[in-house]
């Protein structure tokens, strides 16, 4: 069995529907309410083990609270074949919590509270050392405390376990932390919060990408929304379109990208290959409403 490892946030997903995103003192009525199950690092995950093969085994390494959602999550993640091993729960504190406004074109926004993500520290991910010691990749964002990420990925190199980082929320990040990272997938936004650039086509993605490269990150994915995927390897970089759908929800995009990405990459897939299949997951989850409901399987990508 090849182990793909997920490091990172899980939140229960307060999802408020509108005409248009609300405005700075505004106060809309909004046209729908529903709870979601979400967090960057569990949609991965979850993205990972829906798109995976049956040679493949995904680990979740998170903190939930010691409330009825974290209860209600893991019996989901169970159910889709997430082994939770590495799953710890925080007494006395609640699972994350973001309220995410979505418009009629799919565009969303979000606020999130970290509650238990943001007591995953640094010794929870060394007490799984033994797991990153048999993983092939290791997939994780930047919902959890910088310190556990560091920790993460340095437990990653030194087992010489490929490491994706998707750098949301958008923040700056040093170079110590740039350095142990192989593949690094921003969107638009992170790209400008991390080089300063603001990727408006091929030539400020380019512009972007290499500016990582400088910084040590061997494989930049700049992912466009609608656009497909900038990626560059090498110095050398292309866009990769993706499918055209009529999205209305966008909530899950960017994690199924990378979940999927990371399943194709551990399959022998080459880069232009991987995100080509990421680019196809993601722009089946669009057009679902919900973060992990929307989440395709990879029956449904052939």
């Amino acid at each position: 069995m090849s182990t793909l490892l997920v490091v990172g946030s899980a939140n229960a997903d307060h999802v408020l529907t509108f005409d248009e995103l609300p405005q700075a003192g505004q106060t809309l009525i909004s046209q729908q309410y529903r709870l979601e199950l979400g967090g960057k690092g569990a949609n991965q995950a979850v993205a990972a083990v829906r798109l995976k093969n049956t040679m493949q085994q995904v680990y979740f390494i998170s903190a939930l609270g010691d409330d009825s959602n974290a209860a209600t999550m893991r019996t989901n993640w169970t159910a889709d074949g997430i082994d939770l091993s590495g799953c710890y729960q925080i007494a006395k504190k609640s699972t994350g919590t973001a309220v995410i406004f979505v418009n009629q074109y799919g565009e969303n926004s979000i606020g999130v509270v970290p509650g238990a993500n943001a007591y995953l520290s640094a010794h929870h991910i060394q007490q799984q050392h033994a797991l990153f010691a048999q993983a092939n990749y290791l997939l994780i964002q930047l919902e959890t405390s910088l310190e556990s990420v560091h920790q993460a990925l340095i437990l990653a190199k030194q087992n010489h376990c490929t490491t994706i980082l998707n750098p949301a929320p958008a923040t700056k990040l040093n170079n110590d932390l740039l350095n142990l990272i192989d593949i690094i997938t921003p969107n638009e936004t992170e790209a400008l919060a991390l080089t300063g650039i603001e990727v408006i086509d091929q030539q400020s993605a380019q512009q972007a990408a290499q500016s990582l490269h400088s910084r040590g990150v061997n494989i930049v994915i700049i992912t466009l929304g609608s656009k497909g995927a900038y990626i560059s390897e090498k110095g050398q970089g292309s866009i990769i379109p993706t499918p055209t759908v009529n999205a209305i929800d966008t909530v899950a995009a960017g994690d199924t990208f990378n979940g999927a990405l990371m399943v194709a990459l551990d399959e022998g897939k080459t880069l232009i290959e991987a995100v080509e299949f990421a680019n196809l997951a993601s722009s089946i989850a669009v057009t679902r409403n919900g973060a992990q409901s929307s989440i395709p399987y990879r029956k449904e990508l052939t």
